[in-house]
């Protein structure tokens, strides 16, 4: 029933940009409320039948408040933002929710908490975006915070996992380059709008590397790789220029190769790409079980705590894909995938309806951000691509990572609220011309 539920609901989110008519496009969105809700429930009366825990129960009580209040607050504050969005973002937090339950009940109620908190937050962004009319503006600012917060990770920040991703304070871990991710964006929209000359694109092009040098330096191999293709996309589409992007792509297959002798982990991620089984004890071992569970799962998975998801390493971040696959079945992982596409999609929408340059390359950078970020989680934990340890974006549990994603879709809502904005504006210029025409 949960496949069949979520194929539906992957179904309407392409669907609905065929609809013309508001109120049918309302009345698919509400469907899709209604089906998220089925799933979160089948989803823990499953679980709960299975284990007999109450704790499955106080969960989903608590997650399930949480999104309700979303999807009611969220309109209410701002009747023009994109329900697209909204349903989107709740459907990944809903599958995040459960597989985490599943996982481990204490990240799950830590998730539901970080989800709560960026909630709150991110209902401030939409009116910031509408509100600051100079944020095109402030380039360098952007800039500096970016290169000078991934810096201070490379001199500060604590080992995890091989690599130095961020700090711990009171308690709580940050991790800066995924908010530098958004302000790269900003910095490069800011910089192209300004002008797109060949000394402009140089100078931005060496605030670029800068940054990606720096996560390389650090081994947040990841991050660098989402910040190079998302300034490599935003370099194509501000230029039209086809031979910058062919001399990144080659400085980028140069500087691979160089990273590949430099540094032992890439070439261990490499070996295990090509071979994760036979390198089973020296670093394929997380890949190998990936593989393994995503095969015992099959089209329709073993079905919520009837898998072996807690053998997969850092299940409930990195490899929450494969945890999925083999409890909820190849199927509803896919329906996944075209949910994160659909959000792209819309993304890519609200950019090209946009007509201010700096706004229109903003949701270009933000949705490319986000679903390069997707595909290199998925591509890594189905041996597609060599795993970079990068995590599935409102899905995945992490503080640092679901704050910024959230914080990432409300900017998205914010845009798209300008954009109704301009349409207002031209359709009342429109009338008022037509009422002078009129009157003379």
């Amino acid at each position: 029933m949960m496949i069949i539920l979520i194929a539906i609901y992957a179904y309407q989110c392409f669907a609905v940009f065929a609809y013309q008519d508001e109120i049918a496009k309302k009345r698919i969105l509400s469907y899709q409320n209604w089906l998220m809700f089925l799933i979160h429930f089948m989803a823990f009366a499953g679980m709960y039948l299975k284990t007999g825990e109450n704790k499955i129960l106080i969960s989903y009580l608590a997650q399930m408040v949480l999104l309700v209040v979303i999807l009611l607050v969220y309109p209410k504050v701002y009747p023009k933002i994109s329900r697209v969005v909204v349903n989107n973002m709740c459907m990944l937090l809903t599958i995040g929710f459960i597989m985490i339950t599943r996982l481990s009940f204490e990240k799950a109620v830590k998730q539901c908490v970080i989800v709560a908190g960026a909630f709150v937050i991110s209902l401030l962004v939409p009116i910031a975006i509408r509100k600051l009319k100079r944020l095109s503006e402030l380039r360098l600012l952007y800039g500096v915070i970016g290169v000078v917060a991934l810096g201070a990770v490379v001199v500060m920040g604590q080992v995890s996992g091989g690599a130095k991703l961020g700090f711990t304070i009171a308690g709580i871990g940050i991790q800066p380059s995924e908010f530098v991710k958004i302000l790269f964006v900003f910095f490069v929209a800011a910089s192209f709008r300004k002008s797109t000359s060949f000394k402009n694109v140089v100078m931005t092009t060496i605030v670029a590397a800068l940054h990606v040098l720096i996560l390389v330096v650090s081994k947040d191999l990841g991050a660098a790789l989402i910040i190079f293709m998302v300034y490599l996309v935003m370099l194509y589409v501000a230029t039209r220029q086809p031979l910058y992007v062919v001399a990144g792509l080659s400085a980028g297959a140069l500087a691979s190769v160089v990273a590949y002798y430099l540094f032992n982990h890439v070439r261990v991620r490499v070996l295990v790409w090509q071979d994760p089984f036979a390198v089973y004890d020296r670093g394929g071992y997380q890949v190998a079980q990936s593989l393994f569970a995503i095969g015992t799962g099959g089209w329709f998975g073993t079905g919520l705590f009837q898998g072996k998801a807690n053998a997969i390493p850092v299940a409930d971040e990195d490899f929450i894909f494969s945890a999925i696959a083999e409890e909820m079945g190849l199927i509803f992982a896919l329906c996944l995938i075209l949910i994160c596409v659909s959000c792209y999609i819309m993304f890519l929408n609200i950019a090209m309806q946009l007509r201010n340059r700096f706004y229109k390359m903003l949701a270009l950078g933000l949705g490319t951000s986000y679903i390069f970020q997707a595909f290199l989680n998925i591509g890594g934990v189905i041996k597609f691509i060599p795993s970079t340890g990068v995590t599935l974006p409102l899905v995945s549990y992490g503080g640092s990572s679901v704050l910024s994603t959230i914080i990432m879709f409300a900017i998205i809502q914010g845009l798209y609220i300008l954009k109704e904005d301009e349409e207002e504006e031209i359709e009342r210029k429109r009338r008022q011309k037509e009422a002078q025409e009129a009157a003379q």
